[in-house]
């Protein structure tokens, strides 16, 4: 590197360091609800993972060789990339399809999913009995080519490189880097078109994994049709998501949006619920289908019949109806029910096949310590720290052009807009 191009780099470098500083300081009260309950539990979450990685699973978890993988597995892993599916859907839909009505919810959607990976699958670090074995999927060292954990592992690893590269132009923007800004933008419909399928292929590869438990899973929830049964419900479950998600931050972060914006989402949502109801349409419909097909009429004389009826009827066909009727007579109260409703459904699908309904005839039960609940509740709540920081910070509900501007520049220039 030359003189002239050091003397052109350190004033940059030195504006990027004392802006990055200015940022670090608190953009809001200290003293909060959510703040003394989740610093708490992040504190005791941290050492029990201090427990945890010294003296090994056993000492904070109830896992066995019955049931080797746990709550973090089922909530934290499979149920919360399920949470995860809106970023796909609404990338599609913006991108691919052109439907510009929901661009406005596009980088918060993308940053909720990219959070949500980078957490919710970082947790399985957090369940493997040798974690430093984790990068060998990655270096080489144990290919294994035939196993779909290896295709989850680099598709987890891929797609978060794929939803960073979507997400990285508002970086640019928060750091006033117009050019970079400007690069970064040419790449989105790339990493766009390789994160969808990427994510299209590991939703369904989260339930291949459970193929081979086909001894172990009730047969009311075992079929052989489970990648596909994870990959639809992965849709209606991100856009029940983005509505519970979305309906939280507008009010949180209200200061960021101004009341157009406040209009526009009420819009969005009756999209999103079209979108919902005719997803979970179609994950009913395979069920039916596959439940007809398989001739399980006889399983449904005892408690597991009772439960898997209160899945599919209470939680997928009930707030399916719940999404029609707001979404037609246009009643937000009717529709935000009805994703809380599906995202509860999608929780009990997924701790039924990884939790509740396998091993369901197996005389040793599985029940979550409170360490390993403790734990879940602070990768939730440190997600939602790194979220707030972000949207409180980055344009990612606000326009670029409301961020501060340099001096004799126009904020939109300065953002990466033409002047």
């Amino acid at each position: 590197m030359d003189a002239v191009t050091r003397a052109r780099l350190w004033p940059e470098f030195i504006r990027v360091i004392r802006f990055l500083r200015s940022e670090m300081k608190p953009k809001g009260p200290l003293v909060t609800p959510f703040n003394l309950i989740s610093i708490p539990v992040i504190l005791l979450g941290l050492g029990i993972l201090v427990v945890r990685f010294t003296k090994g699973l056993g000492a904070v978890t109830n896992l066995n060789q019955a049931y080797p993988w746990g709550f973090w597995i089922g909530f934290d892993v499979v149920t919360g990339v399920a949470f995860a599916g809106g970023a796909y859907i609404i990338c599609f839909a913006v991108h691919v399809m052109k439907m510009e009505k929901y661009h406005p919810i596009v980088r918060v959607t993308v940053l909720n999913g990219l959070l949500a990976y980078v957490f919710y699958a970082g947790a399985l670090v957090l369940d493997l009995g040798r974690p430093w074995n984790i990068i060998n999927p990655i270096i080489g060292n144990d290919f294994g080519y035939s196993s779909v954990l290896f295709l989850v592992s680099w598709h987890f690893l891929l797609y978060m490189i794929a939803e960073f590269v979507e997400f990285s132009p508002a970086i640019a923007e928060w750091l006033r880097w117009r050019r970079v800004r400007r690069f970064l933008n040419t790449l989105t419909l790339g990493a766009v078109i390789f994160g969808i399928t990427l994510s299209c292929l590991h939703q369904s590869g989260l339930g291949a994994l459970f193929l081979m438990a086909k001894p172990k899973i009730h047969p009311l929830w075992y079929s052989e049709f489970i990648p596909i049964f994870f990959l639809v419900s992965s849709i209606y479950s991100g856009l029940s998501m983005i509505i519970l998600e979305g309906t939280i931050s507008h009010r949180v972060f209200s200061s960021q949006l101004d009341h157009d914006r406040h209009k526009e989402f009420d819009e969005i949502i009756f999209g999103l619920a079209k979108g919902a109801a005719i997803g979970m349409f179609v994950y009913y419909f395979f069920k039916a289908l596959t439940f007809v097909h398989d001739h399980h009429w006889n399983l449904m004389g005892d408690f597991w019949g009772f439960w898997y009826l209160l899945e599919v009827v209470g939680f997928v066909l009930l707030p399916c109806a719940l999404f029609a009727n707001g979404a037609r007579n246009r009643r937000i109260k009717v529709i935000r029910l009805a994703a809380v409703l599906a995202l509860v459904g999608i929780l009990l699908n997924r701790l039924n096949i990884s939790l509740i309904a396998f091993n369901w005839n197996s005389p040793v039960k599985y029940w979550p310590s409170w360490e390993e609940i403790v734990v879940t509740l602070m990768v939730v709540f440190t997600e939602i720290w790194v979220f707030r920081w972000i949207v409180l910070r980055m344009p990612v509900m606000r326009e670029a052009h409301t961020l501060p501007t340099r001096p004799g520049k126009p904020a939109r220039q300065q953002a990466g807009f033409p002047g």
